[in-house]
């Protein structure tokens, strides 16, 4: 049997359609966003822009079949490949982050078999050559900061890292804040990001998630299953987390540590 922490409607007066960034999805009524310091993950990832349609596409082209789950799209783009599914869409956003802001030494990953793929050494050329059934690091590339091997940076990340491996590089959190994560590592495992949190003047906290999904396709600001119509979720640590494609059990919410 699944118990259920007992969640709270709250009128959503800001339509996917009128939101133009993660920023301008209304709080819950009697809520207010939780502060953010100027460059924090967090403030970053509330100016994300979100799409006018909020329908989900995959990698390919091709509408996702449950168009139930997002309240709205970001507009991020998925790739080409069938690579940018859930784990991976939560790293995209941190290293977009982290790229954004030109902190290249914080963008870092490891392989589910523990091989380090930091960025700083990939714009200087080294590569992550699979051999033998490992991956091994091999510096035979051109050194280079553009967009375009920041992408193929990251499908490679992509290709060899996911929910085990980042649930391995992620610490314990406790009160929840925007950019944490709850994971499921595994075959098949999960990741939904959270990317806003809003407070109320008693202390509590209701959130915002996003997650890509298999196959990989646009990420996406989730329903909240026990109220479609609103796109916040408040849990207890206690409690599972129910969202529309996959259950979290209690203690499932982590946070980068760098």
């Amino acid at each position: 049997m699944r118990y259920f922490f007992p969640f709270f409607i709250f009128l959503v007066t800001t339509s996917p359609s009128q939101a133009q960034t993660v920023a301008d999805i209304a709080a819950p009524a009697g809520f207010n966003r939780l502060e953010q310091p100027a460059g924090a993950f967090g403030a970053w990832l509330r100016k994300i822009p979100l799409k006018k349609d909020k329908t989900v596409y995959l990698y390919n082209g091709k509408k996702k079949t449950n168009q139930q789950a997002q309240f709205a799209v970001l507009d991020v783009s998925v790739g080409k490949k069938d690579l940018q599914q859930c784990a991976d869409a939560v790293m995209r956003l941190y290293a977009e982050y982290r790229f954004a802001a030109q902190q290249y030494d914080k963008i870092v990953f490891h392989a589910t078999d523990g091989t380090r793929m930091d960025y700083d050494s990939w714009r200087q050329g080294t590569r992550f050559v699979l051999q033998k059934g490992r991956l091994v690091r091999r510096h035979i590339a051109a050194a280079s900061n553009s967009r375009a091997s920041f992408d193929q940076y990251l499908n490679t990340v992509f290709s060899y890292a996911g929910t085990l491996s980042l649930s391995k590089e992620l610490k314990k959190a406790e009160d929840i804040l925007p950019g944490d994560v709850f994971i499921t590592g595994g075959s098949p495992g999960h990741a939904v990001i959270v990317t806003d949190v809003a407070v109320n003047k008693a202390g509590r906290r209701q959130f915002l998630l996003a997650q890509s999904y298999m196959p990989a396709q646009d990420i996406h600001i989730l329903v909240n299953p026990a109220h479609p119509q609103s796109p916040w979720y408040e849990v207890s640590p206690a409690a599972p987390l129910i969202t529309p494609e996959w259950d979290f059990a209690p203690g499932s919410l982590k946070r980068f540590p760098w």
